[in-house]
């Protein structure tokens, strides 16, 4: 047994309590290295005494007073390249809990305590032991329950319709006309997605992430002047709470993408400071290490990367932070919006965020807060700050395999594995899983412009574990570079659209809602990957129902053969079959109920 890979440590993601009764425990070993994992767990103060009816709890350990315990076999949740990772859920009576492992290599077994390694439990102290010294309610990770069911649309607001001509800025082109560029506009407002709600509903969506809606500069809107008033360009307040109340009619939320690192060079605080120098009474609002303000070659202030037009505030500063807690609660008190998407969050304080959650959570409990984070996240998702962060990381493993062709079968179910294990449950239900944004270039131009990949990438991310987001265009067939050419015109021309991938992105919609093992509520385990032929099949398991999600990312035709037997229903074409096997066209998948 290899010692040195078995880890764990008494926190999360390792160990963390799941609702008011369930704790989830995970363990770490070398891969193909154990053969089986038992839990030693039990109350602390639980022991057997020479005298059954000793109820002082005054134990001594020098007589024949031990600790009870129990010893019920872990599962093998899923692996990647170099670990095993096992997992059980434990209800303890009293909500308190020592725990340890057994492992079994076949040979031999030994203990793996918090004290280190042993040949049998030592029962006279649970001083050795892992602890969960008690299952506190208030400690539980909570988010929104809906955002399990949700499924996003990102729309970059210039981009995705023109309803307005008369809140056209000047030197707005004509819709479609020309390609972006990072200076362009085209008109895109709150009446364009008014106008267009019978297509969103159509596609099935529960969910609008909208980027940057409040005035400034730029045609992205990050670079914010006034964070309590709407860019006229999108239209009134008025206008923007009667899209908000119709996309509410049609069972649509709607997140709105803040920027709370950085104001814009023409933000009044910024603009202050570089009137008066030394003198603003703005001064401490921002990191500013010498006057007068300089920009060239580099600014001599903080910003967002090196950008003279993004300032970086100093959240530390009382009255900065209590200026951006009234416009988080603003836009949750008086607009009804159900989320907020915080860019660059990871490089604001932890308690400037602490703050956050509680003025938002204040106002309304239901409000999804999603980070901007691209690297491990578990020190804001501890229940305290964030409701999830944009899953990069399982956008990096979709696109490595399935667009770029970087990774083969086995790579792909290892790191699909590593992002499960990355995170916990609670996280996993809800994380913002995407493959592509306003800041990638578009999925479809990953792929080579090869749809049949897109198709698999979409079915991957609408099959898996969290709350996935549609790129707006992307389900007919939008492609494009890195930004700006990412962020094209929606074409409204059906004669530029692809309408049967359309109707594929809908009925994939429509099954993650009506199966919703498919969703959040199955457990997932990669049941077969082959790098020969490049095949994956994903299994989906809940008491609701069991699935297989069969994928070939080859160029030739391929039958794939599941792990049991059975008769299925082939879900995308809709048609019975005697067993659970499949044949797939080349770069294609399907989605497999057990019956």
């Amino acid at each position: 047994m290899f010692k040195e890979a078995v880890f764990h440590r008494a926190m999360s993601p390792f160990v963390y309590k799941y609702d008011e009764r369930t704790i989830h425990i995970r363990l770490q070993t070398k891969k193909n290295d154990v053969d089986r994992v038992d839990l030693i767990w039990g109350d602390p103060y639980d022991w057997h005494t020479e005298n059954p009816d000793a109820a002082d709890w005054n134990f001594d350990p020098s007589k024949s007073n031990y600790w009870n315990t129990f010893e019920t076999p872990m599962k093998r949740s899923g692996s990647d390249e170099l670990y095993d990772y096992w997992f059980i859920d434990v209800v303890p009576p009293f909500r308190r809990l020592r725990y340890g492992f057994r492992l079994h290599d076949g040979a031999t077994s030994h203990v793996f305590t918090e004290r280190g390694w042993f040949d049998e439990k030592p029962l006279d102290d649970t001083g050795y032991y892992f602890c969960v010294p008690f299952l506190n309610a208030v400690d539980v990770f909570t988010a929104p329950d809906w955002v399990q069911d949700t499924v996003w649309y990102q729309i970059f607001p210039d981009r995705f319709a023109n309803g307005d001509a008369t809140n056209d800025p000047a030197g707005t082109l004509p819709w479609n006309s020309t390609a972006p560029t990072t200076t362009n506009l085209f008109g895109g407002d709150f009446q364009g997605v008014i106008d267009h709600i019978d297509y969103l509903v159509e596609l099935g969506i529960t969910g609008i992430y909208f980027c940057p809606i409040f005035l400034a500069k730029s045609n992205h809107k990050y670079d914010t002047i006034d964070y309590l008033e709407i860019d006229p360009q999108f239209g009134t307040k008025e206008k923007f709470k009667e899209m908000v109340d119709l996309l509410h009619a049609h069972g649509i939320r709607i997140m709105l993408d803040a920027v709370f690192n950085h104001a814009g060079f023409h933000h009044k605080a910024f603009a202050d400071i570089r009137e008066h120098g030394s003198h603003s009474t703005y001064k401490e609002w921002f990191h500013l290490r010498d006057f007068p303000l300089v920009t060239e070659p580099l600014p001599n202030y903080d910003t967002f990367a090196f950008v003279p037009e993004m300032p970086k505030f100093n959240t530390e500063n009382d009255e900065v932070k209590s200026y951006l807690l009234h416009v988080a609660r603003y836009w949750v008190e008086e607009f009804g919006i159900d989320g907020w998407r915080l860019d660059v969050a990871n490089e604001v304080d932890h308690a400037f965020w602490r703050d956050f959650r509680q003025v938002v959570k204040e106002v309304n409990p239901d409000t999804y807060i999603l980070g901007e984070i691209w690297h491990d996240s578990q020190e804001w998702l501890l229940g305290d700050q964030f409701d999830a962060v944009m899953n990069y990381p399982f956008t990096n493993a979709a696109l490595n395999f399935f667009a770029l062709d970087k990774t083969k079968a086995t790579s792909y179910a290892n790191d699909m594995s590593h992002v499960l294990f990355s995170n916990t449950m609670n996280v996993n239900e809800v994380t913002f899983n995407l493959i592509g944004s306003h800041d990638t270039p578009r999925a479809l131009t990953r792929a080579g412009n090869n749809k049949s990949k897109l198709r698999l990438l979409l079915l991957s991310m609408l099959t898996f574990s969290g709350s996935p987001v549609i790129y707006y265009g992307d389900e007919i067939g939008l492609d494009g570079d890195q930004d700006p050419g990412c962020r094209k015109c929606m074409p409204w021309d059906p004669e530029e659209q692809d309408q049967e991938l359309f109707a594929y992105t809908r009925h994939l919609l429509q099954l993650r809602k009506q199966h919703k093992t498919l969703a959040n509520k199955g457990h997932i385990s990669f049941v077969h990957a082959n790098d020969e032929t490049n095949t994956i099949i994903m299994r989906r398991m809940s008491p609701e129902g069991l699935y297989y999600i069969y994928f070939n990312n080859s160029d030739v035709s391929v039958s794939l053969t599941a792990p049991q037997a059975g008769r299925g229903l082939d879900l995308l074409t809709n048609t019975h079959q005697q067993t659970l096997d499949v044949s797939l066209p080349a770069y294609s998948g399907t989605i497999v109920q057990v019956l």
